[in-house]
């Protein structure tokens, strides 16, 4: 059981905003669907992912990832991952924007 004013989900919030060509888009919706998401969300250490597209505003795409901690990024499962596959070669040169940040909760705050 956590103390009152804690949550029992992770501390670390991993969160990605990405614009991409446009001549490209289908081909990253599907990596995204069928081979990135799914990866992060077999890692050990990642409690969930989530995407959304933008209704207003820039960049397009957006994803959440729950993290237990921000070390899980450091982790022998995460870096497994790397080199990127053929497919993530193939997509990611055509990123117009890229935004990747890591944060940690705030102890106390608001669950």
């Amino acid at each position: 059981m956590s103390e009152p004013g804690t949550s029992d989900r992770g501390t670390g919030l991993l969160l990605v905003m990405i614009d991409i060509d446009p001549a490209h888009e289908e081909d990253f919706n599907r990596w995204y669907e069928e081979e990135h998401l799914p990866e992060r969300r077999g890692c050990p250490g990642f409690l969930s992912g989530r995407r959304f597209v933008s209704v207003e505003g820039e960049p397009k795409y957006l994803a959440l990832y729950e993290l237990e901690d921000p070390e899980v990024l450091e982790s022998e499962a995460y870096r497994a991952m790397q080199p990127p596959t053929e497919w993530t070669k193939k997509v990611s040169p055509h990123f117009t924007s890229y935004v990747r940040n890591v944060y940690r909760a705030i102890p106390g705050g608001a669950s």
